[in-house]
């Protein structure tokens, strides 16, 4: 598989109907592109998603994919969690007031469609470094001798290894 473009958009929205939203998602979306919204909040960088993409892509290729869902399996990649509740837990979409990263993968540009339901904002990728630190149980000792970029692209590479 092939990834021969990928957009990384911020955008705040509150979502009422997680089921509606992606029921929108889909509506916008044509054959073969994937969309892909995740809790904004939980992302260190622009880096971290397209590492945990490529490795996502990686392992469809080689049939080490823990997913059957490309998906489903950029979300556990991102997360650097091999459990799809915890990856869920971690990146998924809930109910109210969110920040947004949405991920488009050889896609056209939806931007005016997403900016019909989201507000455009980059702004969600401003790092909480606390923040992180708690939803990925990162230790003294690691977040000392690593950044916090390295540590969790270092945990999506490890996936692989401990498959």
């Amino acid at each position: 598989m092939y990834m021969n473009n990928i957009q990384i958009l911020g955008f705040k929205g509150t979502i009422n109907s997680i089921g509606e939203t992606l029921d929108y998602i889909d509506s916008i979306k044509e054959d073969g592109e994937i969309i892909q919204l995740l809790n904004a909040d939980s992302i260190v960088s622009k880096n971290h998603i397209i590492h945990g993409v490529n490795q996502a892509l990686l392992a469809f290729d080689r049939g080490e994919n823990l997913a059957n869902d490309l998906s489903v399996e950029i979300a556990l990649r991102c997360s650097a969690q091999r459990q799809i509740s915890k990856a869920f837990n971690i990146l998924g979409l809930k109910e109210g007031e969110m920040n947004l990263c949405v991920i488009l993968i050889n896609s056209k540009d939806h931007f005016e469609e997403l900016s019909k339901i989201f507000t455009p904002d980059d702004s969600v990728f401003d790092l909480d470094e606390s923040n992180l630190i708690k939803i990925y149980k990162i230790s003294d000792d690691e977040i000392i001798n690593m950044s916090l970029e390295d540590i969790i692209i270092d945990r999506i590479a490890k996936l692989t290894v401990n498959y």
